[in-house]
């Protein structure tokens, strides 16, 4: 009876499994294991990351720079939405935020500085290693307790500072990376870590623009392309006089159609190389004209910034070395 057990646990051995496996079944499940591992762990350089950071952290100092023209009207005792009406709204959740405790003026700007503080040294790459997080963190703090204030932009920042502290971002283009070249030490290595950040910012990316194109399609307005002219008459937004569009109504209904298109299946068409280019260059228009003619810049820069993680750390390298000879 022990020899048949044996015998029986032998047949199960992981050897015997995978050689009873069709060979053709065996070799496929490898080479897309192969494929999962070539994704998500083949070392990356930081150039892409590294301009993402200055360019993350450049709008995190201008955010909180407009918070503070006004700073106690948004965090003090007597704000808009004062801290009781915001500790109701996130009763039944885990939206918590240590402001939402403090209410003395002189220790909420003392605070504020050092968030403004905390973000100039992100944005020139000091200690990026603890600056990252810190910044991600405190910026968090203040959208738990903004409630009612935040738009696009606060959302797309976060993402990014989210991927950007697990990242290897200071590796270049900052004062860490100057200063390790001065000591004669290497800088700009590829690391998984890289690789890993940008697959998490892609993969959200794509996540956002899947869910904002179903979204689109669920009502009338996309379809026959009267939300491109709502959005032009609307003078809340309007920042450029677009209504002449109104004459060429087939112009219009392409461009929504184009949009709701575009935005829907970015996430099949960015990731083969023959269609990558396009895909960006409508984001490049559709971002573009978003900030431009609806006046929404700092949420147009910063999707066009979330774009950058299809681009190539050799083709920032590139521009940057390019620029720099010039």
């Amino acid at each position: 009876m022990n020899d048949v057990n044996r015998s029986a646990a032998s047949s199960r051995s992981p050897a015997n499994v995978l050689a009873s496996i069709p060979a053709r079944v065996r070799n496929h499940c490898l080479d897309l294991w192969e494929a999962w591992q070539r994704f998500w762990f083949t070392p990356l350089a930081p150039h892409t990351l590294a301009v993402m950071r200055i360019a993350t952290g450049t709008m995190l100092t201008y955010m909180h720079l407009i918070w503070a023209s006004d700073l106690m009207a948004f965090l003090g005792p007597n704000a808009w939405l004062n801290r009781e009406v915001v500790r109701q709204l996130h009763a039944t959740d885990y939206t918590w935020s240590y402001l939402n405790y403090i209410d003395s003026p002189a220790l909420l700007w003392s605070h504020h500085a050092l968030v403004i503080l905390v973000a100039v040294l992100l944005t020139l790459g000091i200690a990026t290693k603890i600056t990252a997080p810190l910044a991600w963190f405190l910026n968090l703090m203040y959208c738990h307790r903004l409630t009612g204030h935040l738009f696009g932009l606060d959302q797309v920042v976060m993402m990014l500072l989210m991927y950007l502290m697990i990242a290897p971002c200071g590796s270049v283009y900052s004062i860490d990376a100057w200063r390790k070249k001065k000591q004669g030490l290497s800088i700009g290595q590829e690391t998984v870590a890289a690789r890993i950040a940008t697959r998490l910012i892609q993969l959200h990316l794509c996540i956002v623009y899947l869910f904002g194109g179903i979204s689109k399609m669920r009502g009338e307005l996309w379809w026959d392309g009267s939300a491109i002219w709502y959005a032009l008459v609307n003078w809340e937004y309007q920042s450029i006089d677009a209504v002449w569009l109104g004459h060429y109504p087939l112009l219009i209904g392409a461009i929504a159609h184009v949009t709701i298109f575009w935005e829907t299946f970015y996430c099949a068409a960015i990731w083969p190389r023959f269609l990558r280019p396009w895909t960006l260059a409508i984001a490049v228009a559709v971002h573009g004209g978003i900030a431009l003619v609806l006046g929404m810049i700092t949420f147009g820069v910063m999707m066009l910034v979330a774009n950058l993680s299809f681009v190539a750390p050799e083709t920032i390298d590139s521009l940057v070395s390019r620029r720099r000879a010039d």
